[in-house]
């Protein structure tokens, strides 16, 4: 088995030599990393990746600019934290996916009362904001739209029932064929009293809304692709809220230092928009996760991997607040 990378120097792209999979677990022995398990190693590196295993490895590294692992730092180590995220990303998914049927369902009850259940009444441009400054985005986001029904709808049975037997697809069925970063963008050009009538079934603001599920579509993405969950930071940060005065989460220059653009703010996210036994049920597998987890650190504090997700310690409490 062999692996090749490229990088770029100025304009010139240089390609890495190809490493055997006895190189790559060499490599790593001679970062300090302990292999205690040959076969171990090479079986993990063959069917995960040497890259993406890498991923993960700045947590055991003595500091930023030191890239030699932690004296004791083991592969197995390194592998569990690997299998962690891939556990929490599977949990977080699950989640989001109840959250984003919830969206489309609620999406496709207010607008086919609101303006009809045919495609010329609910993709009707004057349906949206009428601010000139969306116009252009109006109108290829219903482009999108038409598209995706166009390519997903023929492999969807539903849509292709009521095509056949009423000559037309009503919303709650479309939905079921956009994406969520479809949906997404689609609540940020509804008109202002329909985000309002959306946002209070959540009972949060529709400005906090808009922000939410674009931030579900981001971490709907990494889910979906199995890219590396734990550590991920995403470009919009959530507002303040209640329960991070809750946590007693700490400020830095007058920012909390948690649950603004981490995984915390997923779970912030979750706790406003889950019913309450599934968000308990989230924060209970989670939970387990992490202290399984713990269980297998020797070189690092399990504190050390919450700080890069952005947990405060006390992450539990937010299960009992209301």
């Amino acid at each position: 088995m062999y692996l090749c990378y490229n990088y770029i120097i100025g304009d010139i792209v240089k390609a890495k030599a190809f490493k055997t999979l006895d190189e790559q677990v060499e490599i790593l022995k001679n970062k300090g990393m302990i292999v205690d398990d040959y076969d171990f190693a090479k079986s993990v590196l063959l069917r995960e990746n040497y890259f993406f295993l890498n991923g993960y490895r700045g947590l055991f590294f003595k500091s930023p600019n030191d890239r030699m692992f932690i004296p004791g730092t083991s592969f197995r180590e390194l592998y569990a934290v690997f299998t962690f995220d891939r556990l929490i990303r599977n949990i977080f998914f699950k989640n989001i996916l109840i959250i984003e049927n919830n969206i489309k369902s609620i999406f496709s009850y207010h607008l086919s009362k609101k303006y009809g259940i045919r495609e010329k009444n609910y993709l009707n441009p004057n349906n949206f904001n009428n601010d000139s400054s969306k116009s252009r985005q109006i109108n290829d986001l219903l482009k999108k739209m038409k598209r995706q029904i166009r390519v997903n709808g023929s492999q969807h049975s539903a849509t292709m029932h009521y095509l056949t037997n009423y000559g037309y697809i009503p919303l709650w069925i479309v939905v079921k064929v956009l994406s969520f970063g479809i949906v997404s963008e689609l609540y940020s050009i509804l008109k202002v009293d329909d985000q309002k009538d959306i946002a209070a079934i959540y009972d949060i603001e529709s400005e906090e809304l808009i922000i939410y599920l674009l931030v579900l579509a981001n971490y709907r993405n990494k889910c979906a692709h199995e890219d590396i969950l734990f550590d991920h930071r995403t470009q919009r940060e959530i507002t303040d809220t209640k329960f991070h005065h809750f946590l007693n989460i700490p400020l830095m220059d007058g920012e909390y230092i948690y649950g603004k653009d981490d995984i915390f703010s997923l779970v912030i996210i979750m706790k406003e928009m889950l019913l309450e036994d599934e968000f308990n049920l989230l924060i209970a597998e989670i939970r387990y996760e992490i202290d399984k987890l713990s269980g297998k650190l020797s070189t690092i504090e399990i504190g050390k991997v919450l700080d890069s997700m952005g947990f405060p310690m006390n992450y539990y409490d937010l299960a009992r607040m209301e």
